[in-house]
């Protein structure tokens, strides 16, 4: 509802449109008397145009009036969406008069004649159920804007700033797309678009497009009928399908085909599907949520994503920075990973000790929130005390400090030379180790899709993952 600048006075507005002057001053002075802002108009036609402004908080609305009666007053108020409450003025008295105005939308009617107390008492009676109404509502939304945003922490501008354009789109249909780099909590974000939107009472269905090949991935969200290939004994829904009305996300899908980006085009293009090996073809209404670790841009420059999906995807772009960027989450994820991991299992460790806390603002969390998760359920479970301590955080997870006051200086240029080198060398092996890691993660530990995803022979793969004592059974 809008409301005028002296709003700022907290004054309920009221328009009384009666066309009985008398009637009309009397009630103006009255409720002026406690403290309402009346207003009063005995041309019905001139206080339709004033009531359909908004600007009013209560109407009173007088029944029979010569340009336009009440009751078709009442009906252009309600169908043109104006919140404010209507107060039917009524000489008849009539129980059926009464009902068919509040079952068109009036909150309560009052009979003539009626005394000042009789009118201030019914006036106050529908401002207490409005105001109700409208604190249970607050509270409503803002309960399910909780649960929407049930298990995302944070606490950084870049952040909150995320959450507010997932709170404004999320009641739409439009298509989102989530990117950033790996562990950042694309699928959580996902999840909060999804229970925030209109269709959180419909099911949320994932798909990983990197778990698949691609005759199977089609299968999988397009659906196929008996015999259509190799091993399909029988006829089988497709994610499409089944999300109908629903939400359907696709992770990773810069891992797709080409040949399955032109199917995925079609379906989003005619809201139609065609199972594989079917002629027929079924209507869909789903929203779909799609992320990616990698630049969807960059793979169309480089021939290898379809230009016209790509802007197809991107109507709602996302993009979730990485946790070295939002370094005002790290102690509060962490402390709530460390929560979890205390109700979930009988340990010790209950808080960090300052230095270890220090050791994680520094650390540059390649894995992001999934690596801080990970490293906190580790440090916690094997910490035999209740404080965390420096001595707690993995030695393979630290990096070399930044700070210029830790680096050694060189007493010769020859010394400098000799120096560069090692330091060259020692970040040179960190990036590779952390491109390895970055790899596995990406193929859920699978050792010979990580080497073929890079372009690498399989066996060069296993001698890094030797030279670093990594296993991929441990990012599966």
């Amino acid at each position: 509802m809008k409301h005028n600048q002296d709003s700022f006075l907290n004054k309920k507005k009221i328009l009384i449109i009666d066309d009985e002057t008398i009637l009309g001053i009397s009630c103006k002075r009255i409720l002026e008397k406690e403290n309402y802002e009346a207003t009063y108009q005995d041309s019905a036609k001139q206080g339709l145009e004033d009531a359909l402004t908004g600007d009013y908080d209560l109407i009173l609305l007088d029944l029979l009036m010569p340009e336009i009666e009440g009751m078709e007053i009442l009906k252009k108020i309600k169908t043109s969406g104006i919140q404010s409450d209507v107060i039917i003025i009524t000489g008849f008295g009539t129980v059926q008069t009464a009902v068919e105005a509040m079952k068109l939308g009036a909150s309560d009617f009052v009979n003539k004649p009626f005394t000042p107390d009789e009118l201030t008492i019914i006036v106050k009676k529908v401002f207490q159920y409005s105001d109700l109404v409208k604190e249970n509502i607050s509270l409503k939304k803002e309960l399910s804007i909780q649960q929407g945003f049930k298990g995302i922490i944070c606490n950084s501008p870049k952040m909150k700033e995320i959450l507010s354009v997932v709170q404004r789109i999320a009641p739409t249909d439009g298509t989102v797309c989530i990117t950033g780099e790996s562990g950042t909590g694309k699928e959580v974000i996902a999840q909060a678009i999804h229970r925030l939107s209109n269709r959180k009472d419909k099911p949320l269905l994932a798909c990983d497009c990197n778990a698949l090949a691609p005759t199977l991935l089609e299968s999988e969200l397009f659906g196929h009928v008996k015999g259509s290939f190799s091993g399909a004994i029988s006829t089988k829904q497709g994610l499409f399908e089944v999300a109908h009305k629903g939400t359907l996300f696709l992770d990773e899908i810069s891992n797709i085909s080409m040949e399955t980006q032109g199917k995925l085009l079609r379906v989003l293009e005619t809201r139609k599907l065609r199972k594989v090996g079917d002629t027929k073809e079924y209507n869909i209404d789903i929203r779909l949520i799609t992320t990616s670790n990698r630049d969807l841009h960059k793979m169309v420059n480089e021939g290898s994503f379809r230009e016209d999906l790509f802007y197809r995807l991107q109507v709602i772009p996302i993009h979730l920075p990485p946790l070295r960027e939002r370094s005002e989450d790290i102690i509060k994820l962490a402390i709530h990973f460390l929560n979890d991991v205390k109700t979930k299992n009988d340990i010790k460790a209950n808080k960090f000790s300052p230095e270890f806390i220090k050791i994680m603002e520094q650390y540059k969390w390649p894995g992001n929130i999934r690596e801080l998760k990970n490293i906190i359920e580790r440090t916690a479970l094997l910490c035999d005390s209740e404080i965390i301590e420096a001595k707690h955080f993995p030695a393979e997870m630290e990096s070399p400090s930044n700070e210029f006051n830790t680096w050694k200086i060189p007493d010769t240029w020859e010394d400098f030379k000799k120096y560069k080198q090692e330091v060259q060398n020692d970040v040179t092996k960190e990036i590779e180790k952390h491109f390895i890691i970055e790899t596995l993660k990406r193929a859920k530990g699978n050792i010979s899709n990580a080497a073929k995803n890079v372009g690498m022979q399989r066996t060069n793969f296993h001698l890094l993952l030797k030279k670093y004592n990594l296993n991929g059974k441990n990012y599966k």
